[in-house]
């Protein structure tokens, strides 16, 4: 065999290797854990059931990296509150607490396909879009009896997200809109309101451990 011919293809063996073991490296499987806050669209709802539009929510998740950019995510958040029963005659009027107690617990499981526009950098910034079922919850007591409201809806979400790290151990913060249309609202005070979406925006930090190095 040439010589020349001998150098070229063990050259070009030798880049496809490097190549290979570079996809390999930058792909593979991450879980992650989350943690931030939920404010709620609903929020005149909110307000008068819980006196705040929002709070503390978790979850996490697992993802797959197909190479340094393509990449898909299954997980789960958690969200609660706990307020009270309240009347309000229409918007703007005054809300009179009823005394009745009431708790609420939003469940949103989700998928997302995601982009990452990863480069030398540690920092990766990375955008998602996606959807799901978010299963709602609302209990309330009144004069010593129980009464549970639940549905599960179709929900639907975009985030955008920075990541800091190289190694299996990486950081992120990420900010998320998601929608949960045509629920049944918030404490029965929703339909005064006008409010049936249960989605709202996410701030959210997560801790990633990944079995794929950058």
């Amino acid at each position: 065999m040439n010589p020349m011919w001998r150098a070229v293809r063990g050259g070009a063996v030798s880049f496809l290797l490097i190549g290979m073991a570079g996809s390999a490296a930058a792909q593979g499987f991450a879980i992650n854990g989350q943690a931030g806050y939920f404010a709620m669209k609903a929020s005149d709802s909110a307000k008068a059931v819980f006196d705040s539009s929002g709070g503390f929510t978790g979850g996490g998740g697992l993802s797959y990296a197909f190479g340094k950019h393509l990449y898909v995510e299954a997980g789960a958040r958690y969200f609660s509150k706990t307020g009270e029963k309240v009347f309000v005659a229409a918007p703007g009027d005054p809300v009179f607490k009823l005394g009745f107690p009431l708790k609420a617990r939003l469940l949103p499981i989700y998928g997302t396909i995601g982009f990452r526009f990863a480069g030398k950098s540690a920092l990766v910034p990375y955008l998602g879009v996606g959807g799901g079922v978010t299963s709602y919850r609302e209990e309330s007591t009144v004069a010593g009896i129980v009464t549970t409201e639940s549905q599960s809806k179709a929900s639907f979400h975009g985030l955008v997200g920075l990541e800091y790290g190289r190694g299996h151990l990486r950081i992120a913060v990420e900010g998320l809109y998601t929608a949960v249309p045509n629920a049944i609202g918030v404490g029965g005070v929703s339909k005064v309101y006008g409010e049936d979406d249960l989605g709202g925006l996410v701030g959210q930090a997560k801790i990633i451990y990944s079995t794929g190095t950058r």
